[in-house]
């Protein structure tokens, strides 16, 4: 979850709306790689979810790290909530069931993002461990009810929590118990992420469907592949999605930007207070900026960027580009999801090839693809053929992108290398879920529980 900003700069006019995204464009020698990714927390003792407060929380394991790395606490009120670093890099926050998020920092390869997230890594367990606390790499947390789910204590996520079960059946779920794993990615003109924006929005069900990872709910099989897409499917309608529009002719900032002024908001901030406002759009609020309790308030930029972080279609729209599909997984595939996206994003003939692959997919096949795919995965059909033949076009597309970067490590690696773990998949014709099924209906016994050792960090 990104974090909250109080940017005081009044709101004008929509230009300046439209501006505030325009700003994003840089030039090809300046594009960045950011990569998040949220883990699970787990008591090793029984396996059990752990709290915000408490000697062994969520609260001391942040505290450790401010200590062990000496980046900045993030608070609301008196509770640290997260941690940026000093020097403009990344940052560590906290989703709404205490899913630890790194927020990494923009790097020019994936070389170093991979080296990011095994450092992260490295650092969590240095301070957990001592804690009696494990991570665990899944897309939902594969055991706890959303009762026995512990609340972080950030004022959106009351207003979150409040809200969810108004639009949509899962939200709720979605907050307390999914991860994924996500990249940013930049782009060079309008145009360039028009281009970008439709290959990734057309291609995202692909990837869903390649990093499928979460099968169990309470215990047991919840009958899909991903439940994290599912649950994503009946959250809320309004601000989640495949986003037609950005199909249609004339489709560039002003028109997304148009279509999050009509979506309703969640918050604003004033004097450190998150003011419910979900009752009313942004657009609405940029015509009667009043609150019920505070009177008039003149909506600021700080409003409106926090508004685009709770937005959350299949490909998110800020000063870059979010692909947002893939459920959170292992190491291998934090360095796998990034590596998928800039080869088939950062490449002109790379690029080209996914436009031809999904230039003619209709509105409707690309809605099924999102709607089928959390349950049959790869096996899903398309046409005449199925999910895993276009996904083996894809990461092959993805490979020669990367190729072309040719971006070699210390030890002589192309980045193409991080896409190991995604030709497994395809070579074994199975989602990473049905690998952990077919352990769970063998190896385990019918039970979660070995699943907490070994797949953890």
């Amino acid at each position: 979850m990104a974090r909250d900003t109080a940017n005081d700069n009044p709101i004008e006019n929509r230009d300046q709306l439209v501006s505030s995204i325009e700003k994003g464009v840089k030039p090809r020698q300046q594009w960045k790689i950011g990569t998040e990714h949220e883990k699970v927390p787990f008591y090793r003792d029984g396996n059990r979810p752990v709290p915000y407060h408490g000697e062994k929380g969520i609260e001391a394991v942040l505290k450790g790290m401010e200590t062990l790395l000496g980046w900045e606490p993030i608070y609301d009120g008196e509770n640290i909530i997260g941690l940026g670093d000093p020097t403009g890099g990344g940052a560590i926050s906290l989703e709404p069931g205490g899913q630890f998020e790194l927020s990494g920092a923009p790097l020019p390869n994936i070389h170093r993002t991979c080296r990011e997230t095994h450092a992260h890594l490295a650092q969590v367990r240095e301070v957990a461990e001592p804690l009696g606390i494990g991570f665990l790499g899944i897309g939902m947390a594969p055991k706890q009810s959303r009762a026995a789910t512990p609340i972080m204590p950030k004022q959106r996520y009351r207003i979150m929590a409040e809200y969810m079960p108004k639009v949509g059946g899962k939200g709720l779920d979605m907050m307390l118990r999914t991860t994924t794993i996500q990249v940013n990615l930049d782009f060079s003109s309008e145009a360039d992420m028009v281009r970008k924006m439709r290959v990734g929005l057309a291609l995202q069900p692909i990837a869903t469907a390649l990093f499928a990872n979460s099968p169990f709910t309470e215990g047991r099989p919840n009958g899909f592949l991903s439940y994290r897409a599912e649950i994503w499917r009946d959250t809320d309608r309004n601000r989640t999605g495949l986003l037609p529009f950005a199909f249609e002719k004339g489709f560039g900032f002003e028109r997304y930007v148009d279509w999050a002024l009509d979506v309703p908001m969640y918050f604003i901030i004033r004097g450190g207070r998150y003011i419910d406002m979900t009752h009313t759009t942004f657009r609405q609020f940029l015509k009667e900026p009043k609150v019920d309790d505070i009177g008039e308030v003149t909506p600021s930029m700080g409003d409106w960027f926090n508004h685009l972080s709770t937005l959350f279609p299949d490909v998110r729209l800020k000063t870059f580009l979010e692909m947002r599909g893939a459920d959170g997984g292992p190491t291998r595939r934090i360095c796998a999801l990034p590596a998928f996206w800039t080869g088939i994003l950062y490449d002109d003939d790379a690029l080209a090839a996914a436009e031809s692959l999904t230039y003619d997919w209709s509105e409707a096949e690309r809605e099924s693809l999102r709607n089928h795919v959390p349950k049959t995965g790869l096996a899903t059909p398309f046409r005449r053929e199925t999910v895993l033949d276009i996904a083996k076009r894809a990461v092959a597309i993805s490979r020669t992108g990367l190729k072309h970067r040719n971006q070699i490590s210390a030890g002589g690696f192309n980045e193409a290398e991080y896409l190991a773990p995604l030709e497994e998949t395809l070579a074994l014709k199975r989602t990473p879920a049905e690998e952990l099924l077919a352990q769970y209906r063998t190896r385990w016994g019918n039970s979660v529980e070995p699943l907490f050792s070994e797949y953890a960090y």
